[in-house]
C-alpha cells in the first residue's frame, strides 16, 4: 500500500489559496523549487495537471478545482489534529475566519466578537459580513451564520433559534391603501422585497392551512437594511426580521400585520466545514457563540410586539 503525499497535498492547498507557485512559497517558509516540485510530483501521481499555467496567470483545472477542496480539508484535519495532540492546558490561539449577514454580523456578531476577543487575548477573528452566501470550504472559512433554509450539503449544520420574523408597514401606508385582512391581499399591495429571499412568501394560517404568495412591488434589495427608509416614508409592505426593525415596532414607526397568519418559519444555523476535526480556537468560538446566541433577547423577546400593539 503506498502512502499518500501528504505534504504534496498541503504544498497543493496553498498553492491553490495564493494562485502562484512564489505566493505559496513565501507564506508557508519554502523555496519556490521544492514547491514547484512537490505540484509536479502531485500531478505525475495523479496523472492529471491541476494547474494552467501561462507566463502571467495561474488557474486550477477542471480537476484541479474539486481536488484544492480536498487538500484544503486535509490541510484543516492535520492541523486540528496537531493542535488536539498539545497540552489541554494551552490557551487556544491563532486566527479564525468568521462569516456572518451583514445586518445581523453588526447588530449581534460583532458585540460577541468584542466579549470572544477580550476572553481570548491570543485569538485573532477575521469577520467576513455579506448578505451573500460564501461558500465555507472554497474561501477557507471556519465558521458561518446563516439565517433561513438550509441545502443539503456535506457542512456540519447547528441549529441555534429561531428567528422571528414580521409583516410591517408603517401607519401612513395602511392610511392611504388600507390594511390586508388576509395573505391573499397582498396581491393588490406595494411590496418591499429582500433580494437573498427570492420567490413566493409563506404562511401558516389560524386554521394551519400553508398558503403561498407572490408579490411584486417598487423595491428589491439585498439588504434588509435598506428597505427600511422606504418602508418608514410609508412607500410599502415588507417581512422583516425583529433584529432589524425591533426599535420601529418599539415606537409605533412601524405596524406589524397579518397577526393572525404566522410566515414561514426561520432559524438561525452555524456551519463548520465536514471534517469533525476543529482546532482548540474554533470550539471555544463555537461554544461561546452558541451560548450567546440561543440566549439573545433580541431574537426571542415578545416585549417590542407587546409594546407595539
Amino acid at each position: 500500500m503506498r502512502l499518500p503525499d501528504l505534504e504534496a497535498w498541503a504544498i497543493f492547498a496553498a498553492v491553490a489559496e495564493h494562485r502562484s507557485f512564489s505566493g505559496a512559497a513565501d507564506a508557508i517558509g519554502l523555496s519556490k523549487a521544492t514547491v514547484s516540485k512537490a505540484v509536479a510530483r502531485l500531478e505525475a501521481h495523479l496523472d492529471q495537471s491541476l494547474f494552467h499555467r501561462t507566463s502571467r496567470r495561474l488557474a486550477l483545472t477542471e480537476s484541479g478545482r474539486p481536488l484544492a477542496d480536498h487538500a484544503r480539508r486535509i490541510v484543516a484535519e492535520a492541523t486540528a489534529a496537531e493542535e488536539a495532540a498539545r497540552s489541554a492546558a494551552a490557551a487556544p490561539a491563532g486566527r479564525i475566519r468568521l462569516a456572518a449577514p451583514m445586518s445581523f454580523g453588526l447588530t449581534n456578531i460583532a458585540p460577541i466578537v468584542a466579549e470572544f476577543l477580550a476572553a481570548h487575548p491570543a485569538i485573532e477573528i477575521e469577520l467576513h459580513l455579506s448578505d451573500s452566501r460564501v461558500d465555507i470550504v472554497a474561501e477557507g472559512f471556519d465558521v458561518a451564520l446563516r439565517i433561513g433554509d438550509l441545502a443539503d450539503s456535506s457542512l456540519r449544520a447547528r441549529r441555534l433559534c429561531a428567528i422571528q420574523a414580521h409583516i410591517i408597514a408603517a401607519p401612513a401606508y395602511l392610511e392611504q391603501y388600507g390594511e390586508p385582512l388576509t395573505p391573499t391581499d397582498l396581491g393588490r399591495h406595494r411590496v418591499l422585497g429582500y433580494a437573498n429571499l427570492p420567490g413566493p412568501w409563506r404562511f401558516r394560517g389560524p386554521d394551519g392551512a400553508d398558503l403561498s404568495i407572490r408579490t411584486a412591488g417598487p423595491l428589491m434589495a439585498n439588504s434588509g437594511d435598506a428597505l427600511v427608509p422606504s418602508l418608514l416614508a410609508g412607500l410599502g409592505i415588507s417581512r422583516l426580521p425583529e433584529f432589524i426593525i425591533g426599535a420601529h415596532l418599539a415606537t409605533g414607526a412601524l405596524i406589524p400585520i397579518l397577526k393572525d397568519w404566522s410566515p414561514s418559519a426561520t432559524a438561525l444555523h452555524l456551519l463548520t466545514p465536514p471534517s469533525a476535526l476543529r482546532p482548540a480556537r474554533v470550539e471555544a468560538l463555537i461554544a461561546f457563540l452558541t451560548e450567546r446566541l440561543r440566549t439573545a433577547p433580541v431574537l426571542h423577546s415578545d416585549d417590542l410586539r407587546e409594546s407595539a400593539g
